[in-house]
Order: structure tokens, then C-alpha cells, then sequence
């Protein structure tokens, strides 16, 4: 996945055709057809802003703004004033009147980043917001009536702090009316190629560049790395091999560390042998063939692999 870096009008590419973003951009359109808030839950790096953006462009309340908020970076000292805003003279320094995030938000989205870091404070001033939809600016006179739709999304299970009492109970059920799950990278392997291919042609355009596509190999090793840091972590991999980029095909030997040492050495130890296998047969379009003489083995060879791999019935009866 990756978001773009536009406003209301700039609606987020969503890369992948696996079951998994198939489904994922189905329940976007679900939920952004109402006006319920949303909670969307993911690891780091699987795209969660980019979801609530596509929800909000997607939404009624498109022509107006996206006010993104990071609840790990909101101390008990500064919510009431970053949210709620501010009239002039309402403390030293407020020399200007601030309306806050949420009016700033006023009949769009408000995304609150990384609810989970929340302190207890903050979730009971949070928890007046969304039950009133009214604000009290620090040095007011008097309440402002706001529309807005809260997206809320976490890398944390909130469902245990919420058990362990970290994290307010009412809190979590006026967040979680709809909710949307986030599958990490190693479970959309048959995403890899094209995340790959679509970050490529982003820096090809940015740096003027001829990077193609990923050898074989590659294939094979990003299919088996585990992908801790999901698209994000793959967007700098392919980032990096533009400090010095090949023209045309990418191989291992391309990448910059450590990725370059990690897969060398996963491509040496022939772990990935049926990464690699599955990789080949798609570079060659299934052909058996092409892709023994690839591989520089036997017919026999092939067909013992495949039936090793327990490959031999997924594949098109092509010779």
C-alpha cells in the first residue's frame, strides 16, 4: 500500500491484487458508505493512514479536510490546546487564537494515529469528544459544535489493554463500530512483485532512472523474508538500491545493506530452493521447459522438485 501524499482530492493507491487487498478494498467501500467511526488495526508499516485516507476520499465528507492526529506525541499537557484549540491570552504565548485539530477537521475526518499510546487522561478528554462532538477552546467562553468522523487506528491489541485496563472500555466500543484488519506483508506474498514494481516506477521518476524489474532470485528471497517493517520496510529497500541503480533487471547483488547480506546469504543456503522454483515458473510463464534450462537442470530434475515441493498440481499442463 501507499498513500498519497495529497489532501481530500489526491484518493491513495492501494497496490496489490491478492485475496487479501481484494477483500481489504471491498470493506473500504462498506465502511465508507456510513458515518460510523472506524478502528483500523494493522502492524507497523501495513499502511494504516493510507486506509483512513481511502476511506475519507471515499466518503461523503471528501471535499473536506483529513486532520491527521499522533496520539503517542499528545501529552496530557497539550491535548486540551492541539485538539480543543485555543483563544488569544489563554496562556503565555498565545499570543494568536489556534482552533485546534478537530475544528480544523470540521465536517471532514479527524485520524487519531496510534491510539493505544494514549494516556489515561487523554482517553477520558478524547472520550468526551466523541460522545458530545463538542469542543471548549482553552480561554473560551463558551462550547463549539463540531462534525467530524474519528478513524482510529493501533498497532497495539487493544482488546488486551482494554482487559488489562490500560486502555478505557467505553472508549474502545465508541471507536470500534466498524472494524478493518490489516493483513501484514508475509501474508501477501503474491503482492511482492508488483509493491515492488510500483515503488521502482515512483523512483524511476523521481531520480530519472532505468531500474527494472527483480531477477528471479530476488523474487525468491522477498518471497521467504518475513517482512517485519511490511510496505514500509519494502519501500526503503527499493528506495535504496537508487543509490546505485542498475539499468534493467534488479538482482541480490543490487541491494544495499543489510538487505544485500541477508538475502546472499538466504539465496546461498538453499532454503528458499521452492521460492526460487515458484519464481522461475512464473518468470517463464509456467514453462517447464524454459524454466529447467533456467535452472540448469535435468527434466527429471524438475519433476522431482516439483513433486518434492508438492508443485506439480498447481501448475498449467504446458511442456
Amino acid at each position: 500500500m501507499l498513500a498519497s501524499s495529497g489532501g481530500a482530492s489526491h484518493a491513495p493507491v492501494l497496490v496489490g491484487a491478492s485475496a487479501a487487498m481484494e477483500r481489504l478494498r471491498i470493506d473500504i467501500g462498506k465502511v465508507a458508505r456510513i458515518d460510523a467511526n472506524v478502528l483500523i488495526i494493522g502492524e507497523t508499516g501495513t499502511g494504516k493512514e493510507c486506509v483512513a485516507e481511502s476511506i475519507h476520499c471515499a466518503s461523503s465528507r471528501a471535499r473536506f479536510p483529513l486532520v491527521r492526529v499522533n496520539c503517542a506525541a499528545l501529552p496530557d499537557t497539550l491535548i486540551e490546546s492541539e485538539l480543543f484549540g485555543y483563544d488569544r491570552g489563554a496562556f503565555t504565548g498565545a499570543q494568536q487564537p489556534y482552533p485546534g485539530k478537530v475544528r480544523l477537521a470540521d465536517h471532514g475526518t479527524v485520524f487519531l494515529d496510534e491510539i493505544g499510546e494514549l494516556s489515561p487522561c487523554a482517553q477520558a478528554k478524547l472520550l468526551r469528544l466523541l460522545e458530545s462532538h463538542e469542543v471548549f477552546p482553552l480561554g473560551g467562553r463558551s462550547v463549539v459544535k463540531v462534525d467530524v468522523r474519528f478513524i482510529a487506528a493501533t498497532n497495539s491489541e487493544l482488546e488486551l489493554l482494554v482487559e488489562a485496563r490500560a486502555f478505557r472500555r467505553d472508549l474502545y466500543y465508541r471507536l470500534n463500530v466498524a472494524m478493518l484488519c490489516l493483513p501484514p506483508l508475509k501474508e501477501r506474498r503474491d503482492d511482492l512483485v508488483e509493491l515492488f514494481a510500483h515503488h521502482v516506477r515512483e523512483f524511476n521518476r523521481r531520480y530519472d532512472a532505468q531500474v527494472g524489474a527483480p531477477s528471479a532470485d530476488l523474487v525468491a528471497c522477498m518471497r521467504a523474508y518475513h517482512w517485519p517493517g511490511n510496505v514500509r520496510e519494502l519501500r526503503n529497500l527499493v528506495e535504496s538500491i537508487f543509490i546505485d541503480p542498475p539499468v534493467g533487471t534488479v538482482g541480490v547483488e543490487h541491494l544495499r545493506e543489510p538487505f544485500r547480506r541477508l538475502f546472499a546469504a538466504y539465496a546461498r543456503s538453499g532454503d528458499g530452493e521452492r521460492e526460487r522454483l515458484i519464481a522461475i515458473l512464473q518468470e517463464t510463464n509456467w514453462n517447464k521447459s524454459k524454466a529447467a534450462e533456467k535452472l540448469s537442470w535435468s527434466r527429471m530434475t524438475l519433476y522431482r522438485k516439483l513433486s518434492k515441493y508438492a508443485l506439480d498440481d498447481r501448475l498449467p499442463h504446458k511442456a
